[in-house]
């Protein structure tokens, strides 16, 4: 705060010329002089501590000292740094002087001195520190503090955080010019905390990729030790001859040691989630939609952030990443709403849009993309929710514990695929695919004629097969019949089937769980397989599109009874559960009870197609 006395001081050095005449007098002219060579003055100081921290990086320390220097600029007794993640809905105090604000620790947005700022996206000043909302200042300091104001630290229309300063003399009020001065003051803050994060961001950039150098040290290490290796054992053992059945059993056990260091090798491509955070990674998947999907796609993060395991953050990505593909493929909706919920025991995650929704009693069943979620969730230990009805949009809860499941538990346990397929360089595609995509498969073996087939699958007993439609010499269902002849239980997939051919209703006619076509990537076998393993029959879009759609069965209208020939009147006329129980005047639940009744005695798959039949 200027004095008259300085003021009148700094204008004595003036030239009296410096500014125009106008109206007030000369002192008043004066005055206004020396406020604005003060104000410059002291521009021209906080210039120079950006000049001389220019070259420091560090974060702390720089904040430390920008932080001192805007106390002593102001003449105030102390302040705190924050930085802001407004994304996640965070902040974090960064440094404290005078004071002891809690330096270290996050609170949400919507508390303190710098949630205010941020809210108001402009600089505050209260009188008394005790009006602030949400405080985190210490009881005993905060008796001690009168005056407080703050400014936001903004970068490109963002803010990345907030500068406060505080004082203890009663007599202390901040005025806009000190608003104006500490503004400024952050602006230069702004180009140093941003060059700091750079500074960062490159210094992380090295360690990846040396990082990426040691992994490729690795890769050749493995290569040239082990494979090698290996290949000229079986070099030797070819040599030898093909009598005896230790000879055949070291033959097969080389070429086994063999594809297993090449898958592994090939397994050590880096995730998206290395070296980011489950929300930076979701972030991605969010702009993906937004340009491919022309969708208004959000993230909204709630709770106490909580540090996740590497395999919980693969899942929960997943899981988001796959109802984001559902949405841009099938909802035809104009906005989504991703929510990452930090609970007290577990991870929640949301993904809500406003689509076109469909039948909870029949599509879910036939939804693969859905299925894969259930599977992945379940194979995890946690759980999902979906709600959506017809025209409305569809909203999808899951829920990951923090704590895995114990080894011993089915749910904990990686799923065991057995790949068979006539091609080493499919094979290995697979293998390297899935790997990728979920870590929870485990290629336990890969085979490459159907004459193996029964004996790997007696010995190994795997959870899924993974088999080639058109393996040489036999097709995927002749296949698939006599695994299921050996274990009606086994679980097969067929891969690479072509869309339109009769094999596909075969195979699924003699027990198989699922076709996908040659199109498909790595997330997309890894649904298949997860959802084979716990009962589900999946077919990949360009498979399933082309099968011959069944001829819809009679109405057994006879065997309705009064209220559920009611029920179905209503929905012929495309009433929703809600309207019907409000219509009849019976709850929701009675309502769902009644609509599976009449799908049941029907043989109509969807409420959709009861109102389809009546229209014909």
């Amino acid at each position: 705060m200027v004095t008259a006395a300085a003021a009148a001081g700094a204008a004595s050095t003036m030239p009296s010329e410096t500014f125009p005449h106008r109206r007030g007098g000369a002192v008043g002219r004066r005055r206004h002089d020396s406020d604005r060579s003060t104000a410059e003055a002291r521009a021209d100081a906080l210039a120079s501590v950006v000049e001389d921290l220019a070259g420091k990086f560090t974060l702390r320390p720089l904040l430390d000292r920008i932080l001192r220097r805007s106390v002593e600029l102001l003449g105030a007794d102390a302040g705190s740094i924050c930085s802001v993640d407004e994304t996640v809905g965070v902040y974090r105090k960064e440094a404290d002087f005078g004071i002891a604000c809690q330096s270290g620790r996050s609170f949400p947005l919507s508390e303190g001195m710098t949630g205010a700022v941020v809210a108001a996206r402009a600089p505050l000043m209260f009188e008394e520190y005790a009006d602030v909302p949400g405080g985190h200042v210490s009881p005993a300091d905060r008796a001690t503090l009168h005056g407080v104001i703050g400014v936001p630290i903004a970068w490109r229309g963002s803010v990345i955080g907030a500068c406060i300063v505080f004082s203890r003399d009663p007599g202390r009020t901040f005025t806009d010019d000190d608003a104006r001065l500490l503004e400024l003051f952050a602006k230069h803050a702004a180009i140093a905390i941003v060059n700091a994060r750079m500074h960062e961001q490159l210094a992380e950039r090295a360690r990846a990729e040396a990082t990426a150098a040691e992994r490729e040290r690795l890769v050749r290490e493995v290569h040239d030790s082990v494979a090698q290796g290996l290949a000229a054992v079986l070099v030797h053992l070819e040599g030898a001859g093909t009598d005896g059945t230790q000879l055949a059993a070291a033959r097969e056990a080389a070429r086994g040691a063999l594809a297993e260091s090449r898958r592994t090798v090939l397994g050590l491509a880096p995730s998206l989630l290395e070296g980011h955070s489950l929300e930076e990674a979701i972030g991605v998947e969010i702009a993906w939609a937004r340009a491919t999907g022309n969708l208004d796609a959000r993230l909204v993060v709630a709770g106490r952030p909580a540090p996740l395991t590497p395999d919980l953050a693969h899942q929960a990505f997943r899981i988001v990443q796959e109802a984001l593909t559902n949405i841009v493929q099938h909802a035809a909706a104009s906005s989504a709403r991703v929510g990452v919920v930090y609970g007290p025991d577990e991870l929640v995650l949301m993904v809500q849009d406003d689509g076109s929704g469909f039948d909870r009693g029949s599509d879910l069943d036939n939804g693969f993309g859905l299925r894969g979620i259930v599977a992945r969730a379940r194979t995890y230990g946690g759980g999902v929710e979906v709600e959506s009805t017809p025209g409305w949009g569809t909203q999808i809860r899951a829920s990951l514990p923090y704590q895995r499941a114990e080894a011993g538990d089915p749910a904990s346990s990686r799923l065991r695929l057995l790949v068979v397929d006539d091609q080493p360089v499919a094979r290995a595609g697979l293998a390297r695919l899935l790997a990728a995509a979920e870590p929870g498969v485990q290629v336990v073996a890969e085979i490459d004629s159907a004459t193996a087939l029964l004996d790997a699958y007696r010995l190994l007993r795997p959870d899924v097969v993974l088999v080639d439609a058109y393996l040489g010499g036999h097709d995927g269902v002749e296949c698939t019949r006599q695994l299921v002849a050996e274990d009606p239980g086994a679980a097969i997939v067929l891969h690479g089937a072509r869309s339109g051919d009769p094999l596909v209703g075969q195979a699924l006619r003699v027990g198989a769980r699922g076709c996908v076509g040659p199109d498909a990537d790595g997330p997309e076998l890894a649904r298949a397989v997860l959802a084979a393993a716990h009962g589900g029959i999946t077919l990949s879009a360009s498979v399933r599109d082309a099968l011959p759609r069944p001829a819809a069965p009679r109405m057994d209208v006879a065997a309705l009874t009064g209220r559920e020939r009611e029920v179905r009147g209503l929905l012929e006329r495309g009433l929703r559960d809600k309207q019907i129980a409000e219509r009849l005047g019976i709850s929701v639940k009675t309502v769902e009870k009644h609509v599976g009744a009449v799908l049941r005695k029907t043989g109509a798959s969807s409420r959709t197609e009861v109102a389809a039949r009546a229209s014909r």
